[in-house]
């Protein structure tokens, strides 16, 4: 499956450029295979957008603006809708591809997946068992430093302040002055 984006090389528009470059930009950066298509010089090209784009996707003149992004023959949406991806991680979900494996995106179908099913897919069940089993003993070991940190902390008695301060109090330094009323008495 290819991914088209239907764009115009020669737009007077800076707005109209600067979506086609994000399209294309995040299509490129991510080594999504993409074919561009220029409506500006294609007659033929902007004949087929028009016609591909369907109606309730038309806006009130009838004629749709570039860039318009389709997966070979479906039709995936304009800008907008795939700004409205992006910003849900759900990009190759609009286009209708696999998310990579790793990608936020992935990691998000998971969820949804093990939230519709309520079930983890079978590959998987290991390494969140680990993941799991790692983050159990994680916690663990944080409950037992901020018990030991408690203790030091929290046990400590008025009683074994006082003699805490006593103690600093005996260990002063005796100054010069101090040193020869002593040897005067």
């Amino acid at each position: 499956m290819v991914i088209k984006v239907f764009l115009a090389t020669s737009s007077g528009s800076t707005a109209i450029k600067k979506k086609q470059q994000d399209v294309v930009g995040f299509l490129e950066a991510n080594g999504i295979d993409h074919e561009q298509l220029d409506i500006a010089c294609n007659e033929d090209n902007r004949m087929w957008m028009r016609e591909n784009v369907p109606g309730e996707k038309k806006p009130t003149n009838g004629i749709p603006l570039p860039p318009q992004i389709f997966n070979d023959q479906s039709y995936c949406g304009d800008y907008e809708t795939f700004f409205d991806a992006k910003e849900q991680n759900q990009v190759f979900a609009f286009l209708g591809l696999a998310p990579p494996p790793g990608s936020k995106e992935a990691q998000l179908a998971e969820k949804a997946h093990i939230l519709q099913n309520g079930n983890v897919p079978h590959e998987e069940h290991k390494s969140t068992d680990l993941n799991h089993e790692e983050e159990e003993i994680a916690d663990k070991e944080e409950d037992e430093l901020l018990a030991i940190e408690g203790e030091t902390d929290l046990h400590v008695s008025e009683d074994e302040e006082e003699e805490e301060l006593n103690i600093e109090d005996e260990e002063e330094p005796i100054t010069e002055d101090e040193d020869e009323t002593e040897e005067d008495s």
